[in-house]
């Protein structure tokens, strides 16, 4: 049963500006194997995080580098969450998570559903 969505849409050059004005953005939004990528993966994987905030609710429990972005050998992304925001996911009944990125003309955009087996309960339930 499907107990969240969230999308998001970032302009790539204005994140972009905003890495190079701020450096330490890069630390505190990102897991160090996203680090080196491109700005344009940098700002898809920036819009997937706040995707997945929407899917959840809001962002208690939840810290930027406990959400990695990370891709299947088919290149697919996924969702690798550690720490804290992977017991806050698992703690709101949380069994899957999917996640589509894509980029193009200067934006980002990723989209997310959070699912969970069983009663309604979570973010977006209905009561």
């Amino acid at each position: 049963m499907i107990v969240g969505i969230g999308v998001d849409l970032v302009d790539i050059p204005r994140f972009e500006r905003s890495l190079t004005r701020t450096p330490r953005l890069l630390e505190r939004l990102f897991a160090p194997a996203e680090r080196t990528l491109k700005p344009h993966s940098l700002a898809a994987r920036y819009a997937a995080k706040e995707a997945l905030i929407k899917a959840l609710g809001g962002s208690d429990g939840v810290h930027w580098t406990d959400i990695e972005v990370a891709s299947e050998p088919s290149g697919r992304p996924v969702f690798a969450l550690s720490g804290e925001t992977d017991a806050t996911v698992a703690a709101r009944g949380i069994t899957a998570l999917h996640l589509s990125l894509s980029h193009d003309a200067g934006l980002a955009t990723a989209y997310v559903v959070a699912e969970a087996s069983g009663a309604a309960s979570g973010a977006g339930a209905l009561s």
